[in-house]
């Protein structure tokens, strides 16, 4: 498992990891929540860094460099969807796979993919799912861009 540091209150960073299967930002404001995620990430080989809220990811995320962004919908400052909205907006990180892990109410989910979230995963989940969707955004992303096209959108 990769140790962590803090860097400032709040942030969490990962070290790098040699071998790691990716880079994931976990974004939520509930501290277990973002420690079941990264711990179940980290035992499957990603290399995870953690935001509390979507104002610290974005922050974050251009330092980071993640290949997968996971974020929960209902969090202080600024929420899930607005900052999947952010994050579409900016052409450095208009194409980074970004995933809804939440209630994933109809709403939610419509409401995500207008904001051009790419999969949604159902609180609570089952950590091999986790694991599924972060290796299938992943994947689709890296054929994308072997293709030279760059990482689309829509439900996975």
């Amino acid at each position: 498992m990769a140790k962590t540091r803090t860097r400032e209150p709040g942030r969490t960073y990962s070290r790098v990891v040699s071998g790691a299967s990716g880079r994931v930002l976990v974004v939520d404001d509930n501290k277990v929540i973002r420690q079941l995620i990264k711990v179940n990430l980290e035992l499957e080989g990603f290399e995870v860094v953690t935001a509390n809220d979507g104002v610290e990811c974005l922050d974050v995320v251009h330092h980071v460099l993640p290949d997968v962004i996971t974020l929960d919908v209902v969090m202080p400052r600024l929420d899930g969807f607005g900052t999947a909205a952010k994050l579409r907006a900016d052409p450095r990180t208009r194409h980074l796979p970004v995933a809804i892990v939440s209630a994933c109410t109809q709403n939610e989910v419509e409401t995500g993919i207008a904001a051009g979230v790419d999969a949604f995963l159902a609180k609570p989940f089952e950590p091999a799912e986790l694991v599924r969707v972060v290796h299938r955004l992943i994947e689709r992303r890296d054929r994308r861009e072997r293709k030279g096209a760059p990482a689309g959108r829509g439900r996975g």
